[in-house]
Parts: structure tokens; C-alpha cells; sequence
């Protein structure tokens, strides 16, 4: 049994406590949290047993006995000092999304759990959705022919952040599921964006126009494949639409249908003399087993932390070239939505 601390006890990290307090391979030793009242309100709806620590800071929690892995669900901009000394004192982690907020720091923090021989995970929750894993097999066994272009959707009305942006905060989802689908990174990004709500620029070093609300951003693949992904987070008008068009037809990956949120629309255009003419137009819905993606990611985190072996489809080092390529955007954003190439971002 794997004894572990959750720092973060917040909306996401409620879920992490929900599923590590019923796992048979874990054991909750700590909760970190800074604001007090939250921690009581933790205790009281899991009925936790008075050996679990609860604590406001995570000095208090790091040299705990029985701890062997933590969970980060803390802001963004906490991650590297906590990740750093997590991993310094020998501990397994698993982060939420985003590793940090630069490059270089994860790059780092990849680079520091190979020395310690500890295993670093990021929890890209997408990654581990069936529907996703399913989507992949559809479009890497040539279904939808000569993939083409795609696009995305993702927009809702809240939770507006305050650490950072609508392109930090949402963008990394769907360029997981296209970098998984299509079996391959950006090697060319393009980012434009508009703030409405939070334009106190000098609070924000990574984000000197403020925190944009919506982004519009552009992902060009290898194989002439782009991407067009339409972000914000006030807006009303939910949606968590994603969808991947080929010759032969189009995958759309939609949260919002309960019923069949993978779809596959087949069909094409076929050349008649000079004209060319629509063919197909079928519509079918892709099963697959359901399961709950956060389990499979504590799953498969509690077993890399059993087998000494990395989970290699959300690794530190996989999350490490996701901050890139949401560096590049920003950077593009900075510039006034200019192209930046990201031809260096397989050579991690």
C-alpha cells in the first residue's frame, strides 16, 4: 500500500481523495491545504480516521512516516518548489496539468526524477478516457484515410482562473487528444487572444496583456495537418467539441452527448468529370468500454510507483513538451498571433 499526500484540496484535488481514500493499493497519510476551513470541511465529508494529517502547510506533511508519493493539485505557478522537493526527499509524484509554467523548470523537474529514480506523472485526464484511447485506434488504423485538418471547441462559463489564462488553463486538453490521435507533436503554433475580465497586466509576469479570457489558436502538424481551437471561459454556451477530419471522413469527440460522445461521419468527395460529388454521409457511433479516466490515471500512477516503471503516454517528459508548445503559444500571443516554429520540441 502506497502512502501518499494530496496538497490541494480544491475542486480537483477533491476528486483525487475521493479515489485514493477507496483504493485498496493507497493510503492517504496527509492533506495540504492553505485555507483551514476547507480542510475541516475535507475531514468531515470523508470521515476520515484521525491518523490522516491535515495541515495548511506542506512542511508539515513532508516528513511524515509512511509517505511515499504525493499528488499535486496546487496552483500552477507552486509546482516546480513543491515537485523539486518532493522529489529531492524521495517521493513519487503525480501533477496536475500544467507540470509549470516554463519550459525549462520541467524540463528540469523530468531530469531530476531520472536521478532520483522516482517516477513523475502528469495527469492529462484525457489521455486515459476511453473514448480517446478508442478515437486513437480509429484514426492510427487509416479510417478516416489521409487525416487533413481539425478543429475544437471549448468554452463554458467558468471556473475563470486567476493564476493564469483561458490558453493555460483549457488549451492543454485538446492538444493532448490531437498529439495522441495524430501520433505526433506541433511542429508550428499560432495564438491570438482578448481580455475582458482581468487586464491588471503588472501582476502577471508570464502574461503581460493580462489574463485572456478567449484564445483562438492555430497547431500546425507534420503532414500539412492543422488544427484551428476556439477557447474561453465566459462564455455560456458550453461546449467540449473536438473532431478530426480526413479524406474519408470526420471523428468528433463530443462531451456534451452523453448518448454516443464519439462519433465517426463517413464519407467523401469523388471525382466525376469536371465536378466533384459527395459519397457516403453514414453516421455511427464508436463504442468502446466506459471507465472513469481519474481512476485509470491514480491506477496507473499507484503501479508506476509499484514497478519502478514510468507510464510513458502521461510521463514528466510528455508534460514537459506540452508547457513548451503552451509557451510558443503565449510567446505567439505576445507577438500579435505570429507563427512560432517548434521544430525542436520531439528532442526531449
Amino acid at each position: 500500500m502506497t502512502g501518499i499526500v494530496i496538497l490541494g484540496a480544491g475542486r480537483w484535488g477533491n476528486h483525487l481523495i475521493r479515489i485514493f481514500s477507496q483504493h485498496p493499493e493507497a493510503k492517504i497519510v496527509a492533506i495540504v491545504d492553505p485555507d483551514a476551513d476547507r480542510l475541516q470541511a475535507i475531514a468531515e465529508k470523508f470521515n476520515f480516521d484521525p491518523s490522516v494529517v491535515l495541515t495548511t502547510g506542506w512542511p508539515a506533511a513532508r516528513n511524515l512516516p509512511q509517505v511515499e508519493a504525493v499528488a499535486v493539485t496546487s496552483p500552477a505557478s507552486t509546482h516546480y518548489d513543491i515537485i523539486a522537493d518532493a522529489l529531492k526527499r524521495g517521493f513519487h509524484v503525480l501533477a496536475e496539468k500544467p507540470l509549470t509554467l516554463d519550459p525549462a523548470s520541467s524540463l528540469e523537474l523530468c531530469r531530476l526524477a531520472e536521478q532520483q529514480q522516482r517516477q513523475l506523472m502528469v495527469d492529462h485526464t484525457y489521455l486515459f478516457n476511453p473514448a480517446i484511447a478508442k478515437g486513437r485506434e480509429v484514426v492510427q488504423g487509416g479510417t478516416l484515410g489521409q487525416c487533413r485538418y481539425g478543429y475544437a471547441a471549448r468554452t463554458h462559463l467558468g471556473p475563470i482562473r486567476t493564476d493564469v489564462d483561458a490558453l493555460w488553463d483549457l488549451a492543454i486538453h485538446d492538444i493532448s487528444i490531437f498529439n495522441c490521435w495524430l501520433g505526433a507533436m506541433p511542429v508550428k503554433v499560432r495564438a491570438t487572444g482578448t481580455t475582458w475580465l482581468q487586464d491588471n497586466a503588472e501582476d502577471w509576469e508570464l502574461f503581460p496583456r493580462g489574463l485572456a479570457d478567449v484564445v483562438w489558436l492555430q497547431l500546425s502538424y507534420p503532414g500539412s495537418v492543422h488544427v484551428v481551437v476556439h477557447l474561453c471561459w465566459c462564455n455560456p454556451d458550453k461546449q467540449r467539441r473536438l473532431a478530426l477530419t480526413g479524406s474519408d471522413g470526420t471523428l468528433i469527440f463530443d462531451e456534451m452527448n452523453a448518448d454516443s460522445p464519439l462519433t465517426l461521419c463517413r464519407g467523401r468527395a469523388e471525382p466525376e468529370g469536371d465536378r466533384w460529388l459527395p459519397v457516403g454521409g453514414d453516421r455511427e457511433t464508436v463504442t468502446y468500454d466506459p471507465g472513469e479516466p481519474l481512476k485509470e490515471v491514480c491506477d496507473r500512477f499507484l503501479e508506476s510507483v509499484r514497478s519502478r516503471q514510468p507510464v510513458e503516454v502521461s510521463s514528466g517528459w510528455v508534460g514537459a513538451q506540452l508547457v513548451r508548445v503552451l509557451a510558443a503559444l503565449s510567446e505567439s500571443m505576445r507577438q500579435g498571433g505570429q507563427a512560432i516554429a517548434l521544430k525542436s520540441v520531439t528532442s526531449f
